[in-house]
């Protein structure tokens, strides 16, 4: 909880951009709205526009609280001489600061200032869930063609030997014997009362002498949870999914968080992948590129005929129209994308008698052909 000055010197009403009479179920739409535009994982370099709206909420989204604040801010900066430089004196120079002198702030603080009967601890407003991530591993086919699947979350629960007690089957646990069972210790400093976990059952209020041998005295253990989650068609190596509200869950009403899917795709013996368009390599053989011919391809599917035109150079590419990555849903008119084919041509590493002779008269036929000094061309880099 904020201190209270600060209650003097921000406006939480408009930090949710809701008016001091709104509804508690506008604010915490307002609050949700707020906190899913700025959550860092949305928008990051958004840390502290977060904290604010979380801050505000804290306060805002407890009618206790929202009461509180409605009545500092009412009270204003003579409410104890809070304004400017904190606790000042209210009676001016020289004056005498006495708690009485607040007012009605002595009873609404409870006892806050004073650390009498009348504190009571103060508990923070709804927490949304943490957000959670896993790691799905999966081959390359339902990558491109999109699957629907499950991922396993461990997650802490109550324990079912113990009930959630920490004590183990016919032991009881008893209220911790430094903090009275309160699971907090209070230092009274006269103004003020701090209050710190008590060390000896950490904050829990009792004390497990037995404890359970399944949780080993927590109360919890851990569980696997399974999760459906649908991977879109075309998702790529370390992508991250999002599946909303599927995080731990939240504390009080608060939504739960998201868990974010890191997809871990696998090589395919045949295929590459460029963006939307999958690439292949295909050999033919020299008389195949000088004279051109029709080969037969594969595809994820099944196969297409190819036509190499005469003259193809080693590394050219071929398009095969639509045979890549599938366009999905086609959502803001993604379309599918194709299949790249770079072309291998063969040099053979023996030849037949009859192979060696012809080559042999292809090369007399290409010598006197050409005429003139050879003029090399300018060295190029082929893409993938």
């Amino acid at each position: 909880m904020a201190p209270q000055r600060e209650w003097f010197e921000k406006d939480y009403y408009q930090v949710l951009g809701v008016s001091s009479t709104a509804t508690d179920k506008e604010i915490t739409k307002a609050y949700r709205k707020l906190a899913k535009q700025y959550h860092p994982d949305a928008n990051p370099g958004s840390e502290d526009r977060f904290k604010e709206i979380s801050a505000a909420y804290d306060v805002l989204g407890d009618p206790a609280h929202r009461k509180e604040y409605d009545e500092v801010r009412r009270l204003g900066p003579m409410a104890g001489g809070m304004g400017g430089g904190g606790f000042g004196n209210p009676g001016g120079p020289g004056g005498t600061f006495r708690v009485e002198d607040m007012g009605d702030l002595g009873d609404l603080f409870g006892g806050l200032f004073t650390g009498g009967r009348g504190a009571r601890r103060r508990t923070r407003g709804p927490q949304r869930g943490a957000d959670l991530e896993a790691e799905l591993h999966m081959s390359f086919e339902d990558a491109v063609r999109g699957i629907t699947t499950t991922v396993s979350l461990p997650e802490d629960v109550r324990c079912r030997t113990c009930k959630g007690s920490g004590a183990a089957p016919g032991t009881a646990t008893h209220a911790c014997d430094r903090c009275g069972g309160k699971g907090t210790l209070d230092d009274n400093q006269g103004l003020f009362s701090l209050s710190t976990v008590c060390p000896k059952c950490n904050g829990r209020g009792t004390i497990v002498d037995t404890p359970c041998p399944t949780c080993h005295g927590t109360g919890t253990e851990r569980r696997t949870r399974q999760v459906k989650v649908r991977i879109p068609p075309g998702v790529e190596n370390g992508q991250r999914i999002r599946v909303k509200g599927r995080g731990a869950p939240g504390q009080g009403m608060a939504p739960p968080g998201d868990l974010y899917v890191v997809v871990r795709v696998g090589k395919h013996a045949r295929f590459g992948r460029r963006g939307s368009n999958l690439t292949l390599t295909v050999p033919v053989s020299f008389p195949e590129a000088a004279l051109g011919s029709t080969v037969t391809v594969p595809t994820l599917e099944d196969q297409v005929t190819l036509r190499v035109p005469p003259g193809t150079s080693p590394g050219t590419v071929l398009r095969v129209r639509g045979r890549g990555v599938p366009a999905g849903n086609g959502k803001n008119g993604a379309k599918a994308g194709d299949l790249l084919v770079k072309v291998d041509v063969e040099v053979p590493k023996t030849l037949t008698d009859e192979e060696r002779a012809a080559v042999e008269a292809l090369a007399d036929a290409s010598a006197s052909a050409s005429s003139g000094p050879r003029v090399e061309k300018e060295n190029q880099e082929v893409g993938d």
